[in-house]
């Protein structure tokens, strides 16, 4: 029997693969996504201490690295890219979840800071791409006062 679509989906999400097994399917090394986590690119699974990544997280990932090594984009440049892209569009949310989204619906705001924590749509903001790159964003320091 053909497993249906919504079980594919759930099963595309679900953390299987520790960092060793989904560097060598992403054509990288593990220091490497660990650079890529630690600029809010990728935020993996964690049980006890390890790393595990979703079929999701491998996609995203090749993504990525083919942004950085074959498009000669930087990390910075995709976080900048991440910026412009409104999160409802990275997460190919429905229109019934985007009538919902506080962010959708005032797009002067994203929606992080319109809930400081979590969207209506019940996603963490400590697993959304969008939201993690913005975060990551080195600040501007202010000018020293005489």
């Amino acid at each position: 029997m053909a497993a249906t679509g919504t079980q594919d989906d759930s099963k595309s999400g679900m953390p299987l693969y520790p960092i060793s097994i989904a560097a060598e399917l992403v054509g990288t090394t593990d220091q490497t996504l660990r650079l890529y986590e630690k600029h809010g690119l990728v935020v993996p699974a964690r049980r006890n201490k390890n790393r595990y990544y979703s079929d999701n997280d491998v996609k995203w990932l090749k993504c990525v690295r083919d942004l950085i090594h074959n498009k000669k984009i930087s990390i910075e440049g995709v976080k900048k890219l991440l910026s412009y892209a409104p999160c409802w569009e990275i997460r190919e949310c429905s229109d019934e979840k985007r009538s919902n989204c506080s962010a959708f619906i005032d797009k002067t705001k994203p929606c992080w800071e319109f809930t400081k924590t979590r969207c209506k749509n019940g996603i963490e903001c400590d697993t959304c791409v969008v939201y993690m790159a913005a975060k990551n964003k080195p600040r501007k320091k202010a000018a020293p006062t005489a």
